[in-house]
């Protein structure tokens, strides 16, 4: 099917999602079947205002750099797609003889590419739609992993193993601290900061969950038991935490166009600053709150080297699926090993990434419901990469 392709990039970034991009960008360009590959401005918003840049101007340098590049290069959105819109964006692809979709994103983003290829084949218009894997969340439906969680989880182990360096060394003024990952409602990336533990002295020392519940009960005698073990107590959360009755520990309500809840936002209290208050205030203990949010979404310098050459190899992994005629994939990634760790690329239908998310699974989870588990460590580690070591004084 010889014609033009589109490219864009919805939701929060990742390290890793310009690698992506770039895989993409380089795929079509070496195809016979594509003669020109355009990015969508703004993401699904920007292409409904006809805002499109011929990508293949652009120098290979300038391409190849897309792969250590951090943010969202075409610019993003968050866009809910309307039936209403859906007529629009057939026109624009007829008149720009768009054939090739390719969309870079989470679960909203695969509803989005669905939504425009079915609504395509319904109208007899012939287009091969896409998706490519992003989130820092890793909550995608039926792939291993998805591109943006190894850099973000690294990210997150390597501040929970300095910032836990830093509480050791200030524990005679703080006595806990209280360090918020983002997530949504699953808690993968907090999950991640047991890496950052060898010894059981050594943050964090309490992971908490969105998978498990809290109570405030529960909290507080966790927090004292660690201070009286080890001078300090490291806590880690995910944003969408929950307590017993299911209210948010942030008690954020607002919801975004897709109806994920925003944690924290609006003027809202946080996780983490709600967690805090509880402490400090039931303790009479002094301790500290850390919120990275989106950080850990750019931090290209801090990114996972298998993540970055996964990432660009599902980009080029899509553009080969629709040279072959597929449509209405999504390209998954499939764990072949761990020791000695090694993937290779596979696909869904987007109505299963659309419909489902992923939660921690309840066997990467302590039973303690404030850890994880070896065999979370064992999944998580080839994806981080090794982290430093650094030193410990002996004191007498």
């Amino acid at each position: 099917m010889k014609g033009n392709a589109v490219v864009g990039q919805s939701g929060g970034p990742t390290s890793v999602i310009n690698s992506s991009l770039c895989g993409v960008i380089q795929g079509a360009l070496a195809s016979a079947q594509i003669d020109r590959i355009y990015g969508m401005r703004w993401g699904i918003e920007g292409f409904l205002q006809d805002q499109i840049d011929d990508l293949g101007r652009e120098s290979p340098a300038t391409i190849e750099a897309l792969r250590r590049t951090p943010s969202s290069a075409l610019g993003s959105c968050r866009y809910k797609l309307l039936d209403s819109d859906l007529p629009r964006v057939l026109d624009l692809l007829a008149r720009h003889d768009i054939r090739y979709l390719f969309l870079i994103g989470g679960n909203d983003t695969m509803d989005t590419v669905h939504r425009v290829e079915r609504y395509c084949r319904d109208h007899g218009y012939d287009l091969a739609g896409i998706g490519v894997p992003k989130t820092v969340d890793n909550d995608l439906h039926g792939t291993d992993h998805t591109p943006g969680y190894g850099s973000a989880a690294r990210y997150v182990a390597l501040s929970i193993q300095q910032a836990g360096r830093l509480a050791d060394d200030m524990q005679r003024v703080d006595r806990f601290v209280i360090h918020q990952t983002v997530g949504r409602n699953v808690g993968w990336l907090a999950a991640a900061a047991a890496l950052a533990k060898r010894r059981d002295e050594e943050a964090p020392h309490l992971i908490y969950l969105p998978e498990r519940p809290l109570s405030r009960t529960r909290v507080l005698e966790e927090v004292r038991t660690c201070v009286g073990a080890y001078g300090r107590a490291s806590i880690v959360c995910g944003e969408g935490v929950v307590w017993e009755d299911g209210t948010p520990v942030s008690a954020s309500k607002t919801q975004d166009r897709f109806a994920n809840i925003e944690y924290g936002a609006m003027g809202g209290t946080s996780a983490a600053i709600a967690l805090h208050h509880l402490i400090a205030h039931e303790t009479g203990l002094r301790g500290e709150f850390q919120i990275t949010e989106s950080l850990s979404m750019c931090a290209i310098d801090r990114a996972s080297e298998s993540d970055l050459e996964e990432a660009y190899a599902c980009g080029r992994r899509a553009v080969e699926l629709a040279d072959g005629g597929e449509s209405g994939v999504m390209v998954t990634i499939v764990r072949t090993g761990s020791d000695p760790y090694g993937v290779r690329y596979g696909t869904i239908p987007l109505h299963e990434v659309a419909e489902r998310a992923k939660p921690l699974p309840d066997s990467f989870i302590a039973a303690s419901g404030s850890f994880v588990t070896p065999a979370f460590l064992d999944y998580a580690r080839p994806l981080v990469g090794e982290l430093p070591e650094y030193p410990v004084l002996r004191h007498t």
